[in-house]
């Protein structure tokens, strides 16, 4: 920078962010320049919250350990917030990263000796484990999938096979087949395998119930046709969440047609 009434460069040493740049010209510059705030999905850990988050036993928690000045991190930084985008409707599963180069005893616990290092917390093990895999953005999306049994593409958008249960699909196709005096001992059936279920998939087994004892009760087109009246609703502007909340129900209504 070359102050004005001056024909000397003044080199700049600080950080290479927007924040830290836009402070450094407001201070030689005598200017009030304000940075607009990026929305942020990255959780930001510390000392004082590391373990209220990653030891969470209801949360899948993939942390980044990075420091400001490693180059690679900041190479990195850009694709891991795109991650985190894409899973922020998912609450058992949190995206987050740590400045090591600060909280040096958290990365000395577990086992932290270079930048970036990545250590996934799944729900029933919190010791760590190292995720040396791929660092495109496809790479962690098919990761975190595969870990934690969610159904996103890279854009955040569901599958089609999202809220779907695999051990319950053979019931309802036996179920849609079946004639008017079987269904009810197949819904039972439906009914006690939902009770075994855990977690999201406990959540999406209920749905299953409701709409094989809504077939019993509306008859057989009430799939299909409950499936038009939630692609209308898709089609309008609605919440993320509810979007979410809809497909996943089209997706197992799918099944009953």
């Amino acid at each position: 920078m070359v102050p004005k009434g001056s024909l000397e460069p003044k080199k700049y040493h600080g950080a290479r962010t927007a924040e830290a740049l836009a402070e450094f010209v407001n201070q030689e510059g005598g200017t009030r320049v304000k940075i607009a705030t990026v929305p942020f999905n990255v959780i930001v850990l510390t000392s004082d919250n590391f373990d209220e988050v990653v030891l969470d036993k209801s949360k899948d928690v993939l942390v980044e350990f990075y420091a400001p000045w490693c180059g690679h991190c900041k190479a990195l930084a850009p694709t891991y917030e795109k991650v985190a985008r894409a899973f922020k409707l998912e609450e058992h599963v949190v995206i987050a990263n740590i400045d090591a180069d600060k909280y040096k005893d958290l990365a000395e616990k577990y086992g932290v000796s270079g930048y970036p290092t990545l250590k996934f917390f799944p729900k029933r093990n919190k010791d760590g484990e190292e995720h040396d895999g791929g660092r495109d953005l496809d790479d962690f999306v098919t990761f975190i999938n595969e870990k934690s049994g969610t159904s996103r593409d890279a854009k955040g958008q569901l599958w089609s096979k999202a809220g779907t249960v695999a051990v319950l699909e053979e019931l309802v196709k036996e179920f849609v087949i079946a004639g008017e005096s079987e269904k009810k001992a197949i819904f039972d059936q439906l009914e006690q395998e939902v009770e075994k279920l855990e977690g999201s998939a406990a959540r999406y087994g209920k749905i299953y119930v409701k709409s094989a004892k809504s077939c019993m009760e509306k008859g057989a087109d009430y799939a299909k046709n409950e499936i038009i009246r939630l692609e209308h609703i898709l089609a309008k502007s609605i919440s993320p969440a509810k979007a979410d909340e809809f497909t996943r129900k089209k997706n197992i209504l799918s099944i009953f047609t």
